[in-house]
């Protein structure tokens, strides 16, 4: 694969740009005052074609910070509406995003998005800024998700600067530039469709079939294969999502990805111990987006999504049965998942109530999400485990990675040390059942489905802290870790150890 060395050499196509200009408002972005490129995520710069010398180059830092235009793009922020915390907002849009232009990768078209880089039309009482601490956050998270496989937008560049901004605080201006194939959401289709225009629905529903969803045109109505598709990803991505304990914080539906990408990472996070009505969210004062009720969220901003459609769509029977795939995608795309993070080659009678008193074991003793199913692996299991003499330590060192001494066993992430026992007594007894799976096998299976490293709040806040300081360590560690959060690193221990107590005060909420 061929690298370019700058911005210039790389196709631009601005598809997004060629629709009529009433979907977006052209305009230049603010400079900040003596921008820094603090990191640099050199896989998501290949992916645009751009080689490790580009990123060295004054060029690109121009560009990710919003110093100067994309050559050959056309930068724009984008109109669309919504409901905001279930309640219709109206008009909203890039309020402090511009999209640069789509640039044509090596193996597929990206846009390229800045965030903070200044007022648009859409900006209602805001700034048009972003600051650090969100900034660092977003940047990260973009890169936890793709590790764990989850779609989402990807971050290219984190670049921090000398403009205060004033949130609860003054705090620094910071810049994220994001990729995605599109950034167009349920709100976009929500917009036209308030707007009583559905000639320019039909116009964005036809754009967006022909770019993303070719597959559709041949339906007999495309728009309900549209709305089809749309369901089944947004269906996965939630699954994908409650696996991981991944909290979004606002499930607005102009934060809805229309590709079922993760989009527009504000007060999100990754669960420490277990309850299923977190909310991640300070400000979510009444629980709308806490972690057991996203999967039903994410149905209702689809109602909303059909509503829309069913502008160009008379037939409300149709759009009904399309939203009909949402619960059994999700469900099953649920079993799916649990079956490898326990280990399990198929799903029995007995296997969801198995399942079940799993959850209710960790709520009622608020275990840790991720390191209950990670240890899970490693909690004695088959009986040929003694037999044959085989050690965590041996299996460690079979698939590549290294113990942590400072990981608890399954059993002590327990304050019931009994009920887990119990429990733990019936897996075993489970997985007796499939004799043909080696232990050895299912370990694996485990590890490849139970990440050791997550984005815990306390490790984005020492990384957001040091990033005020001007050290992007923390930043870069993480990177490293987060890529491939299956597997240990030696040296990266603490990464994966239980949060200190001090990190059940950290807050996140929509300030940013």
């Amino acid at each position: 694969m061929s690298l370019f060395d700058r911005f210039e050499d790389i196709v631009k196509l601005n598809s997004f740009a060629a629709l009529p200009p009433a979907f977006y408002t052209r305009l230049p972005t603010t400079p900040l005052n003596q921008p820094v490129l603090m990191h640099v995520d050199q896989e998501a710069a290949a992916l645009l074609g751009l080689s490790l010398q580009a990123l060295k180059n004054q060029a690109f830092l121009d560009v990710v910070s919003g110093t100067s235009e994309l050559p050959g793009g056309q930068t724009l922020a984008a109109v669309y509406s919504g409901h905001q915390f279930g309640h219709w907002a109206g008009q909203l849009g890039d309020g402090r995003a511009h999209l640069l232009g789509e640039l044509q990768g090596p193996e597929s078209n990206w846009e390229l998005q800045l965030k903070g880089a200044g007022m648009t039309p859409y900006s209602r009482m805001g700034d048009g800024r972003a600051v650090l601490r969100s900034s660092v956050r977003e940047y990260l998270a973009s890169q936890a998700m793709h590790g764990l496989g989850i779609p989402t937008t990807r971050a290219l560049s984190l670049v921090s600067a000398k403009n205060p901004v004033m949130r609860e605080t003054v705090e620094t201006a910071a810049v994220v530039a994001r990729m995605a194939p599109s950034f167009i959401r349920f709100g976009s289709f929500q917009h036209w469709a308030a707007q009583q225009k559905p000639d320019y629905l039909r116009l964005l529903s036809d754009f967006v079939i022909e770019r993303y969803y070719p597959e559709c045109q041949a339906a007999s109505n495309p728009y309900v294969s549209l709305l089809e598709a749309v369901v089944k990803r947004t269906a996965e991505l939630m699954a994908g999502w409650q696996v991981v304990g991944f909290c979004h914080g606002v499930m607005n539906t102009d934060n809805m990805s229309i590709l079922g990408l993760t989009l527009d990472y504000g007060p999100y996070g990754f669960m420490d111990g277990f309850d299923a009505g977190h909310i991640c969210n300070h400000t979510d004062t009444n629980g709308r987006y806490a972690w057991h009720a996203q999967p039903a969220v994410a149905h209702w901003n689809l109602y909303q999504l059909a509503n829309s459609l069913h502008t160009i769509v008379p037939d409300a029977d149709a759009l009904r049965a399309a939203l009909d795939h949402f619960e059994p995608t999700f469900l099953n795309a649920m079993q799916q998942r649990m079956m490898q993070k326990l280990g399990l080659s198929d799903w029995q009678d007995g296997d969801e109530t198995l399942v079940d008193d799993l959850w209710s074991l960790m709520q009622a003793n608020h275990a840790d999400f991720t390191l209950t199913f990670r240890q899970l692996a490693y909690a004695p299991a088959l009986p040929d485990l003694e037999q044959t003499g085989v050690t965590q330590q041996q299996i460690e060192t079979d698939l590549g990675n290294t113990v942590n001494p400072n990981l608890k066993p399954f059993i002590d992430l327990f304050i019931d040390r009994a009920a887990a026992e119990l429990w733990l007594e019936r897996y075993r007894q489970r997985i007796a059942r499939n004799p043909s799976d080696s232990n050895f096998n299912r370990i694996q299976t485990m590890l490849a489905a139970n990440p050791l490293y997550v984005l815990r709040n306390h490790l984005a806040q020492q990384a957001i802290e040091a990033a005020q300081r001007g050290d992007p360590t923390e930043i870069d560690n993480l990177m490293k870790v987060l890529r491939n959060p299956f597997v240990a690193v030696p040296g990266m221990e603490i990464y994966a150890a239980l949060p200190p107590a001090w990190a059940s005060h950290i807050e996140v909420s929509c300030s940013s």
